[in-house]
């Protein structure tokens, strides 16, 4: 006889995949770094911190290019903290819309069973420390572009989770309006689909991946100094952040690779999203970029933040000079764009090993055959043809 109190799926069922869920959360509460990214963000002073390197010189902007390879050392500062700015408004941007897919996530599995409500817990606990991560960003990230420029150059106003996640990306007026209504169509159909809400986070995690083969290497610049209290806020404010996303990650893996089990196959609708989520996933990620290694931004949509960057009073270039300079940096190979290049290559790999068990995804998303196409040669022949139509005349 049926059970007449019995849930569509149990958290339960496998006793296995709970204590995972469960040992996960109290590791991510014991470890929340709310509070201290919150007085980190409230105490930056970029005047104290500017006379510092915030993350590995390598981490720089337009590192390993002619133009870091002719600046000055205050230069080369100037090019570390905008990178910091840089890259930090890139993952404000992923957060934002991570808040939005979280709750659209936890409904959908509320729904299944109520004793999902760990899972969900935790979901809420990340949004909760994805708001603290924005501010923190936001609020250093316009202190750098303030003081250096007096305007914005790769940060932008407050926005909505609609919004096109790539801040520098090749989509057009067209592509952002698909875009934008993929995602509404997602946060109707998932709260009724527990199947379709979990396999959000495999998305959620491959974005994931990407930051934290960077965000790692930036967490441990600290290192550098004498005492975590030494060293400048910025470089504190990307340990703390690695910490709670070290657990993110492992939320995201274990609502992407276990969860499932406990919940129906994935219809053919189901299937249809999951895979064009993925294949969206990469086509964010097929370009990379010479000017900030480990964000896949498209070079070109760069081109006139960076004239503006050169004739800033940080490098005093004229128009010629700040034109000439851009096309070296852009268009020719260096240093830097194999250092880019090869961040890409290992984001592939790891994106391949993170789904390689998703039976659910097509050859060409388990393989990551379209990020696996870009390459140097393609990414110099899309930057030399824009900046062609850009000066030709």
């Amino acid at each position: 006889m049926t059970d007449p109190f019995a849930e569509r799926a149990s958290l339960q069922a496998d006793q296995r995949i709970a204590k995972q869920v469960a040992f996960n959360m109290r590791r991510a509460l014991g470890e929340d770094q709310t509070e201290e990214i919150d007085r980190l963000a409230a105490a930056f002073d970029f005047e104290a911190a500017r006379g510092f390197y915030w993350n590995p010189p390598e981490f720089s902007f337009l590192w390993g290019t002619p133009l870091w390879d002719q600046a000055s050392e205050d230069q080369r500062r100037s090019l570390n903290h905008i990178y910091w700015a840089a890259y930090y408004a890139q993952i404000t941007s992923a957060e934002i819309a991570t808040i939005f897919f979280n709750q659209i996530a936890a409904a959908g599995l509320y729904g299944a069973g109520n004793d999902f409500r760990p899972l969900c817990d935790t979901l809420d606990l990340e949004t909760r420390q994805e708001r603290a991560h924005i501010n923190a960003f936001r609020t250093v990230g316009e202190k750098v572009e303030r003081a250096l420029f007096g305007a914005r150059l790769f940060t932008y106003a407050m926005r909505g989770p609609y919004a096109e996640t790539m801040v520098f990306g090749p989509a057009g007026s067209l592509k952002r309006w698909w875009r934008s209504a993929q995602i509404r169509a997602f946060a109707a159909f998932a709260p009724d689909r527990p199947t379709l809400a979990a396999h959000y986070l495999m998305i959620r995690g491959i974005r994931t991946l990407n930051g934290k083969m960077i965000q790692e290497r930036l967490a441990k610049h600290i290192e550098a100094f004498q005492g975590y209290e030494n060293a400048p806020i910025p470089a504190r404010i990307s340990k703390a952040h690695y910490t709670d996303e070290s657990y993110h990650f492992n939320t995201s893996r274990i609502m992407s690779h276990e969860v499932p089990k406990l919940l129906p196959a994935a219809d053919a609708l189901e299937r249809m999203a999951i895979n064009r989520a993925v294949d969206g996933c990469q086509l964010d990620h097929t370009p990379f970029s010479v000017a900030i290694n480990g964000i896949f931004w498209h070079d070109p949509a760069l081109y006139e933040a960076c004239l503006t960057l050169f004739r800033s009073p940080t490098f005093g270039m004229d128009e010629r000079e700040a034109r000439e300079m851009l096309r070296r940096c852009f268009t020719e190979e260096s240093e830097g764009f194999h250092a880019s290049a090869t961040s890409h290559h290992t984001a592939v790999d790891n994106y391949r090993a993170y789904v390689e068990k998703t039976e659910l995804l097509t050859p060409a998303n388990r393989e990551m055959r379209r990020m696996s196409a870009s390459d140097l040669a393609s990414r110099l022949r899309v930057n030399k043809a824009a900046y062609q139509r850009r000066f030709a005349h």
